[in-house]
């Protein structure tokens, strides 16, 4: 009885040693797979932002190299060219002589094209760029004759947008597009009132009779304001010669052609300032014959076109505190 009780409990003794052992190697198995698998995890993580940070890099690349440049075309039949114009005209905007320019003479140059078309959608802009466009618009059709350089209107071509169509061959509407506004302007704004009241004054020092000019915070000059009325006329004037020279004799010339009015593109095709219904498409396909449209303009990346736009904004947003003169 003594002995059979003694190896019992020896036995169950032992029983509870292996339980411990078996109850430990589990932890130990189970913490060793747990650090594998936080192993594996850490390596699919890393895998993971070092393919996000590749792609990264390669989107910017591909920003780079391809959207700030025009479509590439290869061998084939004719085809008509397209370079889009949208927006206010400016210096370092979306619709500036810069890129214009060297989207027509892409245009141009490729042996394929059949014919060019400028679509427009602009309330105008600066004179200069718009000239500046003009000027190249009509080297570039006498340098190619057999190429017709067409303008087609959408909603807007006024006052600098029709600047630079009156150099087309041809300018097509939409019975409601908006044509017109031949005229100059130049704003700004006068404190005086506002500084009287607030009893702040105007402390300004220039060398030279007129460095103040047209100056925002000082009392209207008469003699500044007559000469600021020549200065526009004169920029009128040279508007006025590059409608009648793109024109010629289609132009029917009323008294209020030159006034800044605007008109719908069904009265626009009544007075000669442009020349018939059309859009990208059936000017294309109809006018020039070749149904097939490329696109040659210019396709700035983001990091070129937020750095242009920042500077423009900072220069137009001093300028307008002061004075601008505009074709619209």
């Amino acid at each position: 009885m003594t002995v059979g009780w003694y190896w019992t409990r020896k036995v169950i003794a032992v029983a509870d040693g292996n339980n411990d052992l078996n109850w430990e190697r589990k932890v130990l198995e189970k913490l060793a797979m747990e650090a594998l698998a936080e192993q594996k995890r850490g390596r699919r993580w890393g895998i993971f932002f070092k393919l996000l940070g590749f792609g990264y890099l390669a989107l910017l690349l591909a920003l780079a190299l391809d959207l700030g440049k025009t479509d590439k075309v290869g061998e084939g039949s004719k085809f008509t060219a397209l370079v889009n114009l949208n927006g206010v005209i400016k210096a370092k905007g979306d619709a500036n002589a810069e890129d214009v320019i060297s989207a027509l003479q892409a245009a141009f140059e490729d042996k394929h094209t059949a014919g060019v078309i400028l679509r427009i959608n602009s309330p105008g802009g600066s004179p200069v760029q718009s000239g500046i466009i003009n000027d190249e618009m009509r080297r570039l059709r006498a340098k190619y004759p057999a190429v017709p350089l067409h303008v087609v209107v959408e909603d807007v071509c006024a006052s600098g947008g029709y600047y630079v169509a009156a150099a087309a061959d041809k300018i097509f509407v939409d019975k409601a597009s908006i044509v017109g506004s031949i005229g100059v302007l130049m704003d700004g704004f006068g404190f005086t009132g506002t500084m009287e009241k607030l009893g702040v004054e105007r402390r300004l020092l220039t060398a030279g009779v007129s460095k103040g000019f047209l100056d925002p915070f000082s009392p209207e000059n008469e003699k500044d304001k007559e000469h600021a009325r020549q200065m526009l006329a004169e920029i009128h004037q040279q508007f006025i010669e590059v409608v009648r020279k793109g024109r010629g004799k289609r132009l029917k010339e009323t008294p209020e052609m030159f006034s800044g009015l605007m008109w719908s593109g069904a009265r626009s095709i009544e007075l000669g300032l442009t020349d018939g219904y059309g859009t990208v498409d059936s000017v294309a396909r109809e006018v020039i014959n070749a149904a097939e449209v490329r696109d040659f303009s210019v396709r700035q990346n983001f990091a070129e076109k937020f750095a242009k736009q920042f500077g423009a904004d900072m220069a137009e947003g001093m300028a307008n505190v002061l004075t601008r003169t505009t074709l619209r």
